[in-house]
């Protein structure tokens, strides 16, 4: 709330908006929250059900633990499928030869294009193909790979056939890998054999061996590996293909993987040329559709399960509404599919749509920094959606990467993955946008399955770092709990209704399509960990102030949690990675604000009596790698310090509240009366200077 300006959209934007004025916002968002089950339904009929759910029957719910166990339902008297309604729906009233991606690889000169029918051509083949595996309805597929049209095939020939699909980013490491796929029982792996990011060469395979190797090891393992044949070069008659030594460019030359011959197979070997038959099947709404793994405070990854009919709905509507989407529109957002954006705003939101989208494998700097703006002008984009951390990047580069290309064909600006500062948001809609385009800044979280609270393009004004009002059928609260001081249970303070200015909890009173039903195999830890605070309310563990327009301004994690360049982490899954290590006896580790990733990790060591209490280069980088083989490469420490004492209570808890203070900078430690050692602090002070 630093800057109070109001940026107004751009004359003309709000005659070409589904949702064109406030008073039309207010109208939709006020009847879905009095009658949420007669207006989703009225949505819901936009989409094909093989049977149709009726208003009465579309919504029961329980969010208070007083009254029983949680639970969620929509549309349950309703049959549908989420494949069909992304492709056959399209192909059948005519839209088969409009193409559904433009995928450009990691060289700018690696391209191709996918229709809608070649894409359910390719789905019913690798469905067929899962079948002939033995996979049916409800058996989980992992898949692990690149920015490649291939895994959305994978994706929607899982919902197609039924199967539940579980996608885990293909930067994650070997263990967390394992631990993703044991978690969710898979059964068939779907992988590739390696992968460019700029110069770097990834070998998915390897990590994928040794993923497998591990499942195995405590006797859970995989079936079937599917691997695609992305770097290595297609076996052919005829004239050998060509291949590169050049970094950055497939295929590779002498680039070989291992694969094991009683459970591996080639993609390109395992799926037919030509196959007309994979029968839909008709999922009821309650069907489960995708388990998507999330950090979790305890260390512990969840799994997040996300079911067929109420995440159709409301992954097609949000994306509509939100990026008001047309046909003639192309689309791009540069999220990875293994994250929950990529799911809901890359793979189903676009095509539910029936629009063109963008698929990039590449990074935003490779091979200069004007790679994403290229890419906008040679397919004149028209919708484009990113994270705070790509911009700020971005922004470091100069903006002479940006205006060298045409990018007049941008309407829509949206921002994703955490709460975007103001001097990224007026870089954003003044260099980028020139001053034309509308910014929409989403806070959702793959919980949610969708965006909760949002700018609507062309409807409501902008304000650099504001997140807006929250979505049809969002009943966002902020509420304070003002006895709450270590748990216990304390008088619920409803902020919102006072209309104050006041950090709280923002929670949500009622269930939207879109919410996860349960973390996969354990239930009780989803009431737990979102409903057992507050009753009543689904707690979002995001703080969040609202203004006196009725504006809300998300202000960060309240819990154990990053968010670290957009990705969700758990402080508990790097510190236990930490004292792994030997030499470590115990670490905290707590976020700091970083200038390019918004957050970054600083973690406090503390190393046994056997050593002296000093961070070597050597052991730092021992540290940092032990970080990146256990959980990724994006969970590195920035700063890793000797604290030979933490601050900690009398009996013996860390207080991580103090740390946080103390890595940022701040000497404002509150009350300390509590701590076994105050002593410990000027100490700690002293040396996190060091590293400014």
């Amino acid at each position: 709330m630093s800057d109070s300006k109001v940026y107004y959209p751009p004359e003309g934007l709000a005659n070409e908006r589904y949702i064109s004025s406030i008073d039309t916002y207010n109208e939709w968002y006020r009847k879905s929250i009095k009658q949420p089950a007669e207006f989703w339904t009225n949505i819901s009929s936009q989409f094909h059900w093989e049977v149709k759910p009726r208003a009465e029957n579309a919504l029961s719910y329980n969010f208070d633990l007083k009254k029983g166990h949680i639970f969620i339902r929509w549309f349950s008297d309703g049959k549908t499928n989420l494949c069909y309604n992304c492709l056959d729906r399209h192909v059948k009233n005519g839209l088969g030869s409009k193409v559904a991606f433009l995928w450009e690889g990691n060289d700018p000169n690696d391209r191709k294009t996918i229709t809608y029918q070649e894409l359910l051509t390719e789905v019913i083949a690798f469905g067929s193909t899962l079948r002939r595996m033995g996979v049916s309805k409800g058996d989980r597929v992992a898949i692990y790979m690149p920015m490649v049209i291939e895994q959305v095939i994978a994706v929607l020939a899982c919902a197609r056939i039924g199967a539940v699909h579980s996608v885990v980013f293909a930067g994650f490491s070997a263990e967390s890998l394992s631990e993703r796929l044991m978690a969710a029982g898979s059964r068939v792996l779907v992988t590739c054999d390696g992968a460019w990011r700029g110069t770097k060469l990834i070998d998915l395979m390897k990590v994928a061996n040794e993923a497998m190797d591990i499942c195995e090891s405590k006797s859970r393992p995989l079936e079937h590996c599917i691997v695609l044949r992305h770097l290595t070069p297609e076996k052919r008659v005829g004239a050998p293909v060509p291949v590169s030594d050049c970094p950055g460019i497939r295929p590779v030359q002498n680039f070989s993987i291992r694969m094991r011959a009683d459970r591996d197979v080639w993609w390109d070997e395992a799926v037919p040329p030509v196959e007309t038959e994979c029968p839909v099947e008709w999922m009821d709404a309650e069907d489960e559709l995708f388990i998507l793994y999330s950090s979790g405070s305890t260390g512990r990854p969840k799994g997040l399960l996300h079911t067929t009919g109420g995440y159709m709905v409301y992954a097609a509507t949000t994306a509509k509404y939100v990026f008001d989407l047309h046909p003639d529109d192309v689309y791009w957002c540069t999220a990875d599919i293994g994250w929950i954006t990529g799911h809901s705003y890359l793979i189903y939101g676009p095509l539910l749509n029936g629009v063109t989208s963008v698929i990039f494998e590449g990074l935003h700097n490779w091979p200069d920094y004007g790679r994403y703006w290229s890419i906008v002008e040679r397919y004149r984009v028209t919708k484009f959606y990113t994270a705070p951390t790509v911009i700020r990047m971005l922004i470091g580069a100069g903006e002479e990467h940006v205006k060298k290309y045409d990018r007049s064909s941008l309407k829509i600006l949206g921002s994703v993955g955490e709460p975007i500062n103001p001097s990224a948001w007026k870089w954003y809609y003044e260099v980028v946008g020139d001053s034309r385009c509308a910014i929409v800044d989403t806070f959702w979280q793959t919980e949610t399955g969708g965006h909760m609270i949002t700018t609507l393009p062309g409807a409501m004004p902008m304000q650099p770092g504001c997140a807006g009002r929250p979505f049809f059928g969002v009943d966002a609260r902020i509420i304070k709990n003002e006895l709450d001081t270590g748990g216990k249970a304390g008088v619920m303070k409803d902020l919102s209704d006072d209309k104050r200015v006041e950090e709280g909890c923002l929670v949500f009173a009622a269930p939207w399509p879109g919410i996860a039903r349960t973390i996969y195999g354990d239930h009780k830890r989803f009431e737990d960990v979102y409903f057992k605070r507050f009753p009543g309310y689904f707690m979002s563990g995001d703080g969040a102030v609202l203004d006196s327009e009725n504006n809300f301004w998300i202000t960060g994690r309240m819990d154990d949690m990053l968010n670290m360049s957009g990705h969700l982490l758990s402080t508990v899954e790097v510190e236990s990675a930490l004292v792994s290590h030997p030499l470590v006896a115990e670490a905290a580790a707590v976020a700091r604000h970083h200038k390019v990733k918004g957050e970054c990790l600083h973690c406090f060591v503390t190393l046994k009596d056997c050593v002296p209490q000093i961070i070597t280069p050597e052991l730092r980088q021992e540290l940092v790698n032990l970080v990146r083989a256990k959980i990724a490469p994006f969970a590195a420490p920035d700063y890793i310090q000797a604290a030979p004492v933490l601050p900690k209570t009398r009996s013996g808890k860390i207080i991580r509240r103090i740390l946080r203070k103390i890595a940022n900078g701040d000497r404002e430690f509150g009350d300390t009366s509590t701590l076994a050692d105050p002593s410990c602090l000027d100490y700690l002070c002293a040396e996190v200077e060091k590293t400014r």
